[in-house]
C-alpha cells in the first residue's frame, strides 16, 4: 500500500512531519541533575520527580521548565468494526460522549476544570455532524466523515485518508498555544483498533494484546478476539507502520499520530494517557523514534495489553490507579505531579542559598 504523505492540499509536508531530531539531552540532563543534587535534600530523595524534572527540562530546552497553557485534546471517531459487537456499548455512545464533554459533564471535563486545562474535542470522524461550537475542532476526513470502514472487510482507511488524518492532526497542534499536549480519545471500538496495531507493531500474540475494553464479559471477549483474528487474516500485507495504521487503525488514532509527530517536532511535552493514545504514540515512534523522548506516559491502564506495550516501548508510567476510562483522564491526573516536579526544580533552595550544611 502506498502512503505518499505529501504537501498536496495539506498544510504540513511529510518532510517536516517525520523530521524529528533526537534531543541534545546529555549535557542538559547532567546540568539539571546537578541542580537537583544541590537542593536542600538527600541525594535522590525526590525519587521519580527528579527524573521527570530532568526530562521536562530536556524536552523544553531550559534549566527552569514551566508548563505553559497545557492543552488537552480528545480525538474522537467511530469505527466500522464496532458493528461486530467488539464493545459493550453501541456506536452512538461516541457522539453522546462528545456532547457530554462539550457540556462539561464528562470525567475529563471535570479534571480539566480542576487542573486549569484547556479542553478541545477533535471530531476526526464521529458518526454525526456537529454544529460549530466552542471547544470543538472539525478534523473530519474526506470520504469517511462518519467513521472508518469495517476493517473485517476492507481497509479501515485508504492511504490518502490516513495521510489526511495525520496532516490534520499536525495542523491542529499548530493552532494550539502552550508547550504541553495532553492526549485523550473517545471512540466505541477503538480498543480493537489499538489491539490490532499493538499486535502488528510488537509481534506479541494477539491474545496478549486484546482486553475487555469497555467491560466485555467472557463471551464478548471471545467474540472480540475472533473478530480481530479475522481482521488480521484479511490484511496480511499491512505490516509497516503506516500500512497497519490505515488498514487496522482508527481515524482518531491516525489524527493523534500526526499531532504527536508535530508536537514532538515543536519540542512540546507530550503527556500520554492510556491504551489507545499509546497506540498513536507507538506508530509515531515507529516512524520517528525521537518521539519517545518527548513523551511522559501518565499511567498503566487496566486494559490487559497496556502494561505489556509500555514494557515493549521501554517506558515507565507515572501512575497505576487501575484506570480504564480513556478520554485523557490519566493524563489530566498526572499534570499536577509534573507541575510539582518543575516547581521543586525551579523554587527549592540549594544548600548554599539556604545556608544549610551539606552532607559530609
Amino acid at each position: 500500500m502506498n502512503h505518499p504523505l505529501m504537501p498536496g492540499p495539506y498544510p504540513v509536508s511529510a518532510d517536516t512531519l517525520f523530521d524529528i531530531a533526537p534531543l541534545p539531552e546529555h549535557s542538559r540532563a547532567r546540568q539539571v541533575q546537578a541542580l537537583l543534587d544541590a537542593k536542600t535534600k538527600p541525594l535522590g530523595a525526590l525519587g521519580r520527580l527528579e527524573a521527570l524534572a530532568v526530562q521536562m527540562a530536556c524536552v523544553l530546552d531550559t534549566d527552569a521548565p514551566r508548563l505553559i497553557e497545557p492543552q488537552l485534546v480528545v480525538f474522537a471517531a467511530d469505527h466500522g468494526l464496532a458493528r461486530h459487537g467488539v464493545s459493550a456499548y453501541p456506536s452512538e455512545v461516541t457522539a453522546q460522549m462528545v456532547d457530554n464533554m462539550l457540556r462539561g459533564g464528562a470525567a475529563v471535563s471535570v479534571l480539566g476544570r480542576l487542573h486549569g486545562l484547556t479542553l478541545t474535542v477533535a471530531d476526526c470522524g464521529v458518526a454525526r455532524d456537529f454544529t460549530a461550537q466552542t471547544g470543538l475542532y472539525n478534523a473530519k476526513v474526506t470520504g469517511c466523515e462518519h467513521g472508518t470502514a469495517d476493517s473485517s472487510l476492507v481497509p479501515a482507511m485508504q492511504a490518502a485518508q490516513c495521510a489526511q488524518a495525520m496532516h490534520q492532526g499536525a495542523a491542529l497542534v499548530d493552532h494550539l498555544p502552550g508547550n504541553v499536549l495532553l492526549l485523550g480519545e473517545m471512540g466505541i471500538g477503538n480498543t480493537s483498533a489499538a489491539s490490532l496495531l499493538m499486535h502488528r507493531l510488537t509481534a506479541l500474540p494477539l491474545a496478549q494484546c486484546v482486553g475487555r475494553g469497555t467491560g466485555l464479559d467472557d463471551a464478548g471477549l471471545a467474540r472480540k478476539q475472533a473478530t480481530l483474528a479475522h481482521v488480521l487474516a484479511r490484511h496480511p500485507q499491512a505490516l509497516e507502520p503506516l500500512d497497519a495504521l490505515a488498514a487496522l487503525g482508527g481515524l482518531e488514532i491516525a489524527t493523534m499520530t500526526g499531532a504527536v509527530l508535530r508536537a514532538a517536532r515543536q519540542r512540546r511535552l507530550i503527556v500520554v494517557d492510556g491504551f489507545i493514545t499509546t497506540a498513536a504514540v507507538a506508530v509515531a515512534a515507529a516512524l520517528a523514534p525521537a518521539v519517545l523522548s518527548r513523551c511522559i506516559f501518565s499511567h498503566s491502564s487496566a486494559e490487559s495489553g497496556h502494561a505489556r506495550w509500555l514494557a515493549h516501548l521501554g517506558v515507565q508510567p507515572v501512575l497505576d490507579l487501575g484506570l480504564r476510562l480513556g478520554e485523557g483522564s490519566g493524563a489530566a491526573l498526572v499534570l499536577p505531579i509534573l507541575k510539582a516536579a518543575g516547581a521543586l526544580l525551579n523554587e527549592m533552595a540549594s544548600f548554599a542559598s539556604a545556608g544549610v550544611s551539606e552532607r559530609s
